[in-house]
């Protein structure tokens, strides 16, 4: 066993990892923040992603001592102090971009590192954007429509499927 630290969600956060442990198991094990949602294992569903660093990552292909000393962002992390939802958080649900919500956590995650990187993405920036992350109930739609909302665009012009 080793020891960890980080700063999660702007608090310092630390424990006892072995070496093999991923970060998304100790977010959720030993953190208890368990809306890093963890849906395949392997990568390929975006559910666990994370920002570390001010980077999107999948958490689930992390191992926790990669993140020794790094400042950890989670889904926990992206409400106002308060407790009141952030503008994409907002857009998520004033838009219907969630429906049984186990993607919606990575969704969140990975579109709030896009906003950062490109405050306003055209309809097909988004689209390719996401292509890491999987969701088996909206069809994206209305999760691209709430990204473009929170960016202040106009959803009116995205076609229907």
């Amino acid at each position: 066993m080793s020891q960890v630290t980080m700063t999660v969600n702007g608090k310092t956060a630390s424990g006892a990892i072995e070496g093999r442990t991923l970060l998304s198991q100790f977010l959720r094990d030993s953190l208890k923040l368990t809306g890093t949602h963890v849906g395949c294992d392997t990568g390929q569903c975006g559910a666990c992603v994370v920002h570390v660093n001010g980077q999107a990552v999948k958490s689930c292909n992390m191992l926790a001592a990669e993140a020794e000393g790094a400042v950890v962002e989670t889904i926990e992390g992206q409400a106002a102090p308060d407790g009141s939802l952030n503008t994409l958080q907002q857009a998520f649900q004033d838009h219907h971009g969630l429906q049984c919500g186990f993607c919606t956590p990575g969704m969140v995650m990975s579109a709030a590192a896009l906003l950062k990187d490109n405050p306003k993405p055209t309809e097909a920036e988004i689209r390719a954007y996401l292509s890491g992350n999987l969701c088996r109930c909206t069809g994206y739609h209305n999760i691209v429509k709430a990204i473009m909302a929170a960016s202040g665009q106009d959803v009116s012009a995205i076609a229907a499927e």
